[in-house]
């Protein structure tokens, strides 16, 4: 063979194994009851934290696990336990994605991604004069 065949093998064959680790580390977005259902898989779940519910965090005994209470869009609630610390402003997230999988009936998260409110989004007043002031 010559020699540029045996470089255009070796950049496909480095091409397929990047599509093929970036297809089987990718996890798609669910609820707790498919995450249930595939116990294991990892997911997205987008949902809410429920405030009424005392978050699970003791700094002083283990800085790395953070447990809360949280409701996915369809309205399941499950704990999540967090091996990491307690996210900086949690409490105002107005939506959260957690990156996981169901052990049991705990979703073990690994990554925690929040929505929180934006100091740019102004009440429905300063947005009607903003529509004003621009007619």
């Amino acid at each position: 063979m010559k020699r540029s065949h045996i470089i255009a093998l070796v950049v496909i064959a480095v091409g397929l194994a990047v599509v093929v680790s970036s297809i089987s580390n990718s996890s798609t977005y669910a609820d707790f009851t498919t995450a249930s259902e595939h116990e294991g898989t990892s997911y997205h779940v987008v949902g809410k934290v429920n405030l009424e519910e005392a978050f699970r965090y003791a700094p002083e005994q283990n800085a790395n696990l953070f447990g809360f209470t949280m409701t996915d869009n369809k309205g399941v609630r499950k704990n999540v336990l967090y091996n990491g610390t307690k996210p900086q402003d949690f409490e105002r997230a107005e939506q959260i994605v957690v990156v996981g999988r169901m052990e049991g009936s705990t979703f073990q998260a690994s990554q925690i991604l929040m929505k929180c409110p934006s100091k740019y989004n102004g009440n429905e007043q300063d947005r009607a004069r903003m529509g004003e002031s621009a007619s």
